[in-house]
Order: structure tokens, then sequence, then C-alpha cells
């Protein structure tokens, strides 16, 4: 009977192991402004591929088929498509004559991914010039969890050489970014591709 326990046990275990995935990867596909543009090459797309280290995850972010020669900002987002939600700036991507690009990154790439503000306070504002401005202060809110990925022009010029609209948006460091190029919408909105890393 002791026997028995223990190999039933261990099964348990090992099962509940098999649903802690410590890796991943997914694609980025075009942004539904790009799709409705009809602008970027129907091949543009990203590949990702996460790995948990444990108390931190390294995300690599590969582009193909994308403009060529252009500066990108790749944020983490709350959902796919506009107005997206809770966002952060996680890193610039360039693309060579090829049009590819490579991003490295080491953060929280997972299921704990989340922002949070206990309560309202004054911030720092530095682009008060811009379409954009800074906020004085931020809002109070409960933990926001942020599963997807977004890509987006560098700037509404890069976005307007590509054959795409140019309209100006806040996702870059002086706010004044492109439209979005790529993102996770082919997950569903609610279960965002970094939620599978554990």
């Amino acid at each position: 009977m002791l026997a028995v326990g223990a190999a039933l046990l261990m099964t348990t275990l090992f099962a509940a192991a098999a649903f802690a995935v410590d890796n991943t990867s997914f694609k980025m596909v075009r942004s539904s402004a790009a799709v409705a543009a009809d602008c970027l090459n129907p091949k543009a797309h990203a590949n990702v591929t996460i790995n948990s280290l444990g108390p931190v995850e390294v995300m690599n972010v590969t582009l193909r088929h994308m403009p060529k020669n252009k500066e990108f900002d790749l944020f983490v987002i709350q959902q796919p498509d506009t107005p997206f939600g809770v966002s952060w700036y996680q890193g610039d991507i360039e693309t060579n004559k090829q049009g590819e690009g490579h991003g490295h990154f080491v953060g929280r790439f997972s299921i704990e991914t989340f922002s949070v503000a206990p309560g309202s306070l004054d911030a720092p504002v530095v682009h008060e010039d811009q379409p954009f401005p800074d906020a004085s202060t931020n809002p109070q809110f409960a933990p926001v969890h942020q599963f997807h990925l977004g890509l987006w022009f560098g700037s509404a010029d890069a976005a307007a050489a590509a054959g795409c609209p140019d309209n100006v948006t806040p996702f870059n460091g002086d706010h004044t970014a492109g439209i979005q190029a790529l993102s996770t919408r082919n997950f569903d909105a609610l279960k965002g591709p970094l939620r599978k890393i554990k």
C-alpha cells in the first residue's frame, strides 16, 4: 500500500509539473491597423521565444519581412487592439536592409506580469510639448495583468514611408510613434501568450 501511495503521489507531481510551462514560442502578426490600411508585406511577422530563468524571463523577438532600415518600439500591453489598455515600453528593435531585426529582453514576461498603482501621486512631466504630453498624476488602479505584445513604428514618417497611415501615437520614448505594426491579436484578448509562462 505504501509503495502504491508513493507511486500515485509521484504521478500527481509529474502531472502538475507538465502544466508548468517554462518556455514558449509564438508569432506576432500584422496589427489590425496595418491590415485595415492594407500596408506592410502580408508576410510581415515576428517570431518570439520566452525562456524562464526562475526570477526573470529572457524574451527574444525576431522581425521578418518588415520595412527596411526602420526603428520599431516594442510594448507589453493589456490587450492587442486599440485602445490597448495598460501598456509599458519594453525597448527598440531596428531592421536591417533585408527588413529583419532582433531584440533581446530580460524581465518579467509571465503570468506574473502586471502593473499596479495603489494610490494617485504626482508624476514627473518630461514630455509636455508633444502631441501626447505626460500626465502630471497617475490614476489609482488595482493590479492589471499585461499578457500581449505590440510593435509600433518609431515615427509617423516611418509608417508613411512604408505605405501605412501617418497617425501619431504615444508608443515611443517621446510619445511620437507611428501606428501599431505587429501584435499578438492572433491570441484571445484576455489570454495573451505571456500568460503561458507559469
